[in-house]
């Protein structure tokens, strides 16, 4: 299967393509296409807004005449995969949609770690739509100062923030602790008080089901 991964941060590449060789993925041809302008435009707009939408869906459409399936990894432009797949001729999907439905079976506390504000609403929306575990409670929050590090290059900064966030989660009594953003994937690996959620993971296996 040929998957094309429409990403919005060059770092965003090694996440995936590190993903798909610890699920044993490599049968499959993985292309990687970064259009980092996207986010930045959906920043300095103050969110998604119809434009940008509509541009990157226009973009998402473009990849899939060449490919088996489209993969939208940016959460803030999520809903733009939504409107490609009802002309696109193949699968158009974020990434973290399968995220959230398998977060959102959860009897308990959910919280959902965010790394820049303008993936706040589009993750609560997401989220809203998915089907519910009757006892699901859902917390949405921002990892505050993290999105500076990562725009400084400092990753490895990020990530730990990010793992901070979660362990102080799981202390205060979350059942699932959710990473919104495939660019917060590697603070999963080091996190102390369990093993946060990420798009990436459930994204390629719900791909390939």
């Amino acid at each position: 299967m040929r998957i094309t991964c429409l990403h919005t941060a060059d770092s965003n590449i090694a996440v995936f393509e590190n993903t798909a060789q610890a699920l044993g993925l490599n049968q499959h041809q993985f292309v990687h296409i970064s259009r980092p302008d996207l986010l930045a435009a959906a920043e300095k707009a103050g969110g998604l807004t119809e434009e940008i939408r509509q541009q990157t869906a226009d973009v998402l459409l473009a990849l899939s005449e060449n490919a088996d399936c489209v993969l939208l990894t940016c959460s803030t432009l999520g809903s733009a995969a939504t409107l490609a797949s009802k002309t696109a001729a193949v699968r158009v999907v974020r990434v973290d949609q399968a995220l959230a439905e398998l977060a959102m079976k959860t009897a308990g506390k959910v919280v959902a770690l965010c790394a820049v504000d303008t993936t706040l609403e589009p993750t609560r929306e997401l989220f809203a739509q998915v089907e519910k575990h009757p006892q699901a409670q859902l917390e949405i929050r921002l990892v505050t100062g993290a999105w500076e590090k990562f725009k400084q290059g400092d990753l490895a900064g990020y990530l730990q923030a990010i793992a901070a966030a979660a362990d102080a989660q799981y202390l205060k009594g979350a059942d699932c602790v959710v990473l919104a953003q495939a660019s917060m994937t590697g603070a999963a690996q080091l996190t102390q008080m369990g093993k946060p959620l990420t798009s990436p993971e459930c994204g390629l296996r719900a791909v390939l089901a």
